[in-house]
């Protein structure tokens, strides 16, 4: 009886962990007249990328970087309610003093710009900590293959 063959079709290829990754660039230039026998060409040429093992004190750097900017973040979050729930109390006490209604008012404003600033703040640690996070996965050896 006929044996039967079954053929697999990969059509996505995984690397190893002695491959590179790939690395494409728009031009090339080498010798010659640039008419398909090796001068300027146009298009797409494959280059790999040498990428260098970095060591587990990188990880663990980035990780309590990481870290600290998630603790600066909450911080911020934390001041900004705490200056917005501030805010409200003296716009409550200008009402409920009208005789000190202008200097309530006045510390309200100015707990109003704290916890925008404070806000802004948290924002901007976000961001580090998302910063810190990604340099921690490369240290790491976590690739991310962005093709197109």
């Amino acid at each position: 009886m006929a044996e039967k063959h079954h053929h697999h079709h990969h059509h996505f290829h995984h690397h190893k962990e002695e491959e590179k990754p790939v690395e494409y660039s728009d031009t090339v230039y080498s010798t010659g007249s640039g008419y398909g026998d090796g001068g300027y060409t146009a298009g797409y040429a494959q280059t790999t990328e040498v990428v260098t093992g970095t060591s587990e004190a990188d990880y663990e750097k980035y990780k309590k970087e990481e870290k600290h900017h998630k603790r600066m973040e909450h911080l911020g979050e934390m001041g900004a309610v705490a200056a917005g729930a501030f805010a409200l109390y003296e716009k409550h006490e200008a009402k409920k003093h009208p005789e000190h209604a202008h200097r309530h008012k006045i510390e309200e404003e100015i707990a109003a710009a704290v916890a925008v600033g404070s806000g802004g703040f948290a924002f901007h640690e976000h961001h580090e900590k998302k910063a810190a996070k990604k340099e921690a996965e490369e240290s790491s050896g976590k690739k991310h293959h962005h093709l197109f």
